[in-house]
């Protein structure tokens, strides 16, 4: 395989294109409360979260940090509960889960969506009841699912035919008899990144409608007394503003209900339109209100049930990244200020801060995009087009890659990123052995840590070396066989 190489100049071609549709703010300060937490202020000049000041949060636990506004999290909580009264809502714990926000999600009524091992360890460590607790994943393991089993979990979402057979073993072996779910692919192209779109045919994720293989995956659990098939799941992706993917969904999924009780005489009770609904990162993003998103997915099942002439089933949704992510900012504190000349003499700070992708890899995986703004102080500077970037061995790691701060940014100052409480932490690493950042919740004036910092000597732990005593094993190039 060769690879082509060619020269560059000071910059290639998107780069102005970028830089123009990057529009200069007319208040650098400003906090934009579909943005930022909703009790993110300013006060003299200093951002401040939940009555506490950035330097303050700073001095204590230093930076990286990421900050949770408990009483915004709380809130889109219970905005989730009223809009589906009368359903259910699991929060999607892989968007950011601790034991904390579990037990804190849990008081607001919500259930929790595992989708490993782990996850389920904490909400129940957490204290949230089994049967509030839906299970996903595509390739749960043998002793995951036991685990699932003899906890009792309340919705289990099979995902293949071998899953299937796999669970109802298990059921039998530990003699219970396990709700389920069959994970529905509707054919619904989200508008959203192809890593995070998950209704299409060519993906890992569900049983194909299309194809037929939803049907059989229904037959299949039928066939199988030891565990009970109650409904339907689906899901279309993440980070969509239109619901106009969830209402052809909702059709299909309706559509399938119909079908099942045409081939099998049954009527399922339940169906799950999964997660995904988006929420604002910059300007001009619009996220809808829960009630509205509620209003419309429950117009479109009732119109296609009736049409079917099924009951209308229990209606569930998977919210994550909605409730958690605007609750969040992360505070780091710049190293380096760097400027670089563009082409057409523009000029671009390159701000360096002490984190970047190892606790937020979604500007590099996924292009996503942020808001960021000066936290220790106000600023009278002018505006100056910065990238602000991480300190990690990679020129991906960027974590803002257009934006506008002030001219006089300077090492030591202290820059915070709205909505970063989904997939950062959560997806974190110790990539360049750099220990993953706390989470500290702040409540009223009050701030709580929640998730330790992890030491270098907790990230070295499971280095456990080489013993100089014994013989490496040697493998040879030209066999490519091992010897002693």
């Amino acid at each position: 395989m060769s690879r082509s190489a060619h020269p560059a100049g000071p910059s290639h071609g998107h780069i102005l294109a970028d830089v123009e549709a990057v529009a200069v703010p007319e208040d650098l300060s400003s906090l934009n409360p579909r943005i930022w937490p909703i009790n993110a202020d300013r006060v003299n000049g200093e951002l401040v979260v939940a009555g506490i000041p950035a330097t303050r949060l700073v001095a204590e636990h230093g930076t990286p940090v990421f900050v949770l506004d408990t009483e915004d999290v709380r809130a889109r909580a219970r905005n989730y509960a009223a809009a589906f009264e009368g359903g259910d809502v699991f929060y999607a714990g892989k968007a950011f889960l601790s034991t904390a926000v579990a037990a804190l999600i849990a008081e607001e009524g919500l259930g929790i969506d595992v989708c490993s091992g782990g996850e389920l360890a904490i909400a129940l460590r957490a204290g949230v009841a089994p049967d509030r607790i839906a299970y996903h994943g595509n390739n749960k393991s043998t002793a995951e699912l036991r685990y699932a089993v003899q906890t009792g979990v309340g919705r289990i979402v099979v995902d293949s035919e071998l899953e299937i057979n796999r669970l109802a073993d298990l059921a039998a072996d530990e003699g219970v008899r396990p709700r389920v779910l069959v994970r529905v692919t509707v054919g619904v192209e989200a508008h959203t990144h192809e890593f995070i779109a998950t209704a299409h045919e060519d993906q890992k994720f569900g049983f194909s409608l299309a194809s037929g293989a939803a049907h059989a995956a229904v037959a299949h659990v039928l066939a199988r007394p030891e565990i009970e098939l109650v409904g339907l799941h689906s899901h279309i992706g993440s980070q969509i503003f239109d619901t106009a993917g969830f209402e052809v969904a909702a059709h299909r999924v309706v559509g399938l209900l119909a079908d099942i009780r045409t081939r099998h005489g049954i009527e399922l009770a339940e169906i799950d339109l999964g997660g995904g609904l988006g929420i604002a990162y910059v300007e001009g993003d619009d996220p809808q209100r829960p009630a509205d998103i509620a209003a419309r997915l429950r117009a479109i099942i009732e119109v296609e049930c009736g049409l079917a002439g099924i009951a209308t089933p229990r209606l569930s949704v998977e919210p994550g990244r909605a409730i958690i992510g605007p609750s969040m900012v992360t505070l780091y504190e710049v190293g380096t200020v760097k400027p670089i000349a563009l082409d057409g003499g523009v000029q671009r700070n390159y701000v360096s801060v002490d984190g970047g992708m190892s606790d937020n890899i979604r500007t590099a995986l996924y292009d996503a995009e942020y808001t960021v703004t000066l936290a220790n102080r106000s600023s009278t500077a002018g505006p100056q087009l910065s990238r602000v970037v991480g300190k990690h061995c990679e020129s991906g790691d960027i974590v803002v890659r257009n934006c506008w701060l002030p001219s006089d940014v300077q090492p030591g100052d202290l820059l915070a990123v709205a909505a970063t409480g989904a997939y950062c932490y959560a997806m974190a690493s110790n990539y360049n052995r750099i220990p993953r950042p706390p989470v500290v919740a702040a409540t009223d004036g009050q701030a709580q840590l929640i998730v330790r910092r992890e030491t270098l000597e907790q990230v070295m732990a499971t280095d456990v070396g080489w013993d100089a005593g014994s013989t490496a094993p040697v493998i040879s190039r030209a066999t490519g066989k091992v010897s002693a």
